[in-house]
């Protein structure tokens, strides 16, 4: 069982370090606020940086709320189920649900962010983010289906404990 623990702990290491930007986009609006309408003063870079930052919250934090059992989830039926019949939807959805996802996501990612390393884009937007910023954010996307998975498997092993009684 080590080995799924320090699987999960990755990713609450990696979900709460990535909650401080949310702190951080906060800031950053307001500098943005105060920049414009107290004195003129406007950047796209930064106004594109908060609305990247949320995505990388998004993204990198996904995987963190699946371990804290925070995600979305019909709870009605759930809450009331035995131990053993929680493990059994938990190890349904692991493998059938979440695990099919993640690899399509994956896979349907990799030459979408590959093109944009090979290509170097940057923003579309004038005085937008540069290189290699864009290709960084699009490197999340991969990112967070490999992040998904593990957290996955990590609560397939469990319900599987727990349906085999070792747990």
């Amino acid at each position: 069982m080590r080995f799924i623990d320090v699987l999960e702990r990755i990713n609450v290491l990696i979900g709460r370090s990535v909650s401080w930007l949310t702190l951080v986009m906060v800031l950053v609006t307001f500098l943005i606020v105060v920049m414009r309408y107290v004195f003129g003063i406007g950047w796209i870079w930064l106004q594109e940086s908060v609305t990247w930052m949320h995505a990388a919250v998004f993204m990198l934090a996904a995987a963190y709320t699946l371990t804290r059992e925070e995600h979305v989830r019909v709870d009605i039926f759930y809450r009331k189920l035995s131990p053993h019949k929680r493990a059994f939807i938990d190890a349904f959805g692991s493998l059938c649900l979440l695990t099919p996802v993640a690899l399509f996501v994956l896979y349907v990612s990799w030459d979408y962010v590959a093109t944009s390393w090979q290509i170097k884009e940057s923003s579309p937007e004038a005085g937008g983010l540069i290189y290699p910023f864009p290709s960084l954010l699009k490197t999340l996307i991969p990112a967070m289906a490999v992040m998904l998975l593990l957290q996955g498997l990590v609560m397939l092993i469990r319900a599987v404990s727990r349906l085999l009684g070792k747990r």
